[in-house]
C-alpha cells in the first residue's frame, strides 16, 4: 500500500515526486516507457525547445546548461535522468497502468503484470494520448508512405518523391521546415495566417518577456486568461514565412478527403504524393480512470488539478492553472500548490 502512486515519470511527475519526498510520503512513480525520458526521446531527431534553458528548471535543481541555450530531445532526457538520480526518485519503468478505481477509500491500479494500491493517485501522462489523424486518411493508397508526427524521425524515413505535410502547429512548421530542405516538392496543408513570435525580441528572450509581463502566470479564471486560453497558440521561433516562400514549398489550404491515390484539399487535388505527414495533434483518452467526469473536450473536470475523486490529482494538463501549465519549467508551480494542498488535507486527517 503507498500512500501516492505518480503515473507518469516526464516533467510533471518528477516534478510532484520531488514535493511528496518532501513531504515524507511513500511514493511510487510509474512509466510505461522503459528508460528515464522516452517521451522527449521519442519525438523527431531535431525537436528543440523553443523555451531557454533557464526557464527549463524543476524544482531544486536548474538545467545544466548556459543562459539563452534552447535544449533539444537528448538533452531534456539527461536532464530527467540526472534529476532522479540527484533526489532518488523512485521510479518503476515497464509499468503501462489499464485502469484505475476507487473503492473502500483504496485506489486500485491494474496494469499489465499485476496490480498496485495506494491511498492516492497524481495522474501525470500529460496531454498527448492518442494520436489523430482524420478519417478519411485511411482511404489512402497503402503505396503512399503515412506517418505521424508522434512517430516521424527525420526525412530518411521517407520515400523518394513529393511529401504532404499537414498541421499548422509548432510540429507542423518545424518538420515542413526540414522536409522542404530536402529539395523534394513538398506540400503544406493548413493554416498559412498564423501567428508567429520570434524567440528573442530585443535582446531577451520571448519568456524573458512572458515572465516579466505575466503572460505566462494568468489563471484560466480570470477574464485575460479566459480569453488566453481560446486563442491558437502562436508558432514560436520558426520563421513561417520564409519557410512557405521556398520553391519547392506548395501552400493547399485545408485536407479534405483522399480516394487511393489522390488526396483532395481546398486548393487543388494531389495524386503525385509518396508521403503524408500528419501534424494533427492528439486526442486526450483518460478513459481508464473509473468514475471521472470529463469536459466536452475529453478533459478531466477539476480544480486546479484536484479532481472529483477524492484522492486522485492531475499535473502537467494543458492550461491546468495557466498557459504555463504544461511547459517544462512551468510544472513546478502546480506541483507545489498540489503538495501545498495534500499537506493541509493529510494535516486535517491527522
Amino acid at each position: 500500500m503507498f500512500d501516492f502512486i505518480v503515473i507518469g515519470a516526464a516533467q510533471a511527475g518528477l516534478s510532484m515526486a520531488y514535493y511528496l519526498d518532501k513531504l515524507d510520503q511513500n511514493y511510487l512513480v510509474v512509466d510505461k516507457e522503459d528508460e528515464i525520458g522516452a517521451s522527449w526521446l521519442n519525438r523527431w531527431d531535431s525537436l528543440k525547445l523553443f523555451t531557454p534553458s533557464e526557464f527549463n528548471n524543476l524544482p531544486g535543481m536548474d538545467f545544466p546548461a548556459k543562459k539563452g541555450h534552447y535544449p533539444n530531445k537528448n538533452q531534456v532526457a539527461s536532464y530527467f535522468k540526472e534529476y532522479v538520480e540527484r533526489f532518488n526518485i523512485r521510479v518503476k519503468l515497464n509499468v503501462f497502468i489499464e485502469s484505475v478505481k476507487k473503492e473502500n477509500n483504496v485506489f486500485t491500479l491494474k496494469h499489465d503484470n499485476g496490480v498496485f494500491q495506494a491511498k492516492n493517485v497524481v495522474v501525470a501522462t500529460g496531454p498527448f494520448h492518442i494520436p489523430y489523424t482524420p478519417s478519411f486518411s485511411k482511404k489512402i493508397s497503402k503505396d503512399i508512405f503515412q506517418i505521424h508526427s508522434n512517430y516521424y524521425k527525420n526525412p530518411h524515413q521517407l520515400k523518394e518523391g513529393p511529401t504532404m505535410v499537414v498541421g499548422a502547429g509548432d510540429s507542423g512548421f518545424q518538420i515542413l521546415n526540414e522536409v522542404s530542405q530536402t529539395d523534394r516538392i513538398t506540400y503544406f496543408s493548413g493554416a498559412t495566417d498564423v501567428r508567429v513570435l520570434p524567440q528573442e525580441i530585443l535582446g531577451k528572450t520571448l519568456w524573458w518577456w512572458f515572465t516579466k509581463t505575466g503572460f505566462l502566470s494568468f489563471s484560466k479564471k480570470t477574464w485575460l486568461g479566459k480569453k488566453l486560453s481560446q486563442t491558437k497558440q502562436p508558432i514560436i521561433g520558426t520563421d513561417v514565412r520564409a519557410i512557405l516562400n521556398r520553391k519547392n514549398v506548395i501552400p493547399v489550404g485545408n485536407t479534405t478527403n483522399a480516394e487511393d491515390n489522390t488526396v483532395f484539399t481546398e486548393s487543388k487535388e494531389i495524386n503525385n504524393l509518396k508521403n503524408v505527414i500528419w501534424a494533427t495533434g492528439y486526442r486526450p483518452n483518460f478513459s481508464w480512470i473509473d468514475g471521472l467526469e470529463l469536459t466536452k473536450d475529453s478533459y478531466p473536470k477539476h480544480n486546479r488539478g484536484i479532481s472529483n475523486i477524492k484522492g486522485l490529482y492531475f499535473i502537467g494538463l494543458p492550461w491546468l492553472h495557466t498557459r504555463g501549465s504544461a511547459t517544462l519549467g512551468g510544472t513546478k508551480k502546480d506541483s507545489k500548490y498540489l503538495a501545498e494542498y495534500i499537506k493541509e488535507t493529510i494535516n486535517k486527517s491527522a
